[in-house]
């Protein structure tokens, strides 16, 4: 119990010193002063990025910000690696922590959500998880942890993870670099915007398909029972 009173101060801590921060030098978060303070890391640019991505995800901090940002600062090839890197980064620490320091924690602030989880898990392993990540059911922070509490091998985890969030960090990162362009005035403004609606437009479609294509019912979602008509 110590330990876990422990972890749980630390992550309170944690996510009590990055809003305050936010707060405090909200002014200085435009995507040119962003810019300028990694430019200050030099090679290493990349990897503060991809740190603070997986710290904010481990700390529920919204992913798709630091999704579009990477779009903004590095372009749409770069951007979409460094994302990528960094959210999975961010899903497999939040995933460590439940596993092995603070499974009674994240229990209680999942709730109904972890029975559902391991029920999917146990039943389709990696592909529950693929799922999941193609049609977002689950916020994405709440989920890396609620996946810790079952039995899955890690680098399934991992790699069903960084495979199925590419269509939606590609269109956010697309997002991003449009948005950058715009503001920049760059000549190709135009025809990034346009990608950048049409791979959205895949995005926010692909959920819908997926399901559709899956004519199954999925373990632990649909075949949960209606909690309204229990009570």
């Amino acid at each position: 119990m110590n330990r876990q009173w422990l972890v749980r101060g630390v992550l309170l801590a944690f996510i009590a010193a990055v809003v305050t921060l936010g707060v405090l030098y909200r002014d200085a978060l435009s995507v040119e002063s962003v810019r300028q303070q990694l430019d200050q890391f030099g090679a290493w640019a990349p990897v503060v990025f991809m740190v603070a991505y997986a710290l904010a995800a481990v700390a529920f901090l919204p992913a798709w910000i630091f999704t579009v940002t990477a779009g903004a600062l590095f372009g749409p090839v770069l951007g979409l690696i460094y994302a990528l890197g960094g959210a999975t980064l961010g899903a497999t620490l939040a995933f460590l922590v439940a596993r092995h320091a603070a499974s009674d924690w994240v229990a209680g602030k999942a709730g109904g959500m972890v029975k559902r989880v391991i029920v999917g898990v146990e039943r389709e392993g990696w592909r529950f998880v693929a799922f999941t990540r193609l049609v977002p059911l689950f916020p994405f922070n709440l989920l890396n942890y609620a996946l810790g509490l079952t039995r899955i091998p890690l680098l399934h985890y991992v790699a069903a993870t960084l495979v199925c969030m590419i269509p939606g960090a590609l269109a956010y990162v697309w997002i991003g670099h449009a948005g950058a362009q715009a503001i920049a005035g760059g000549e190709r403004t135009v025809q990034a915007v346009l990608i950048a609606i049409g791979l959205l437009a895949m995005a926010l479609f692909l959920p819908r398909l997926v399901r559709r294509i899956r004519r199954d019912p999925v373990p632990g979602l649909d075949d949960a029972p209606d909690e309204r008509k229990t009570r």
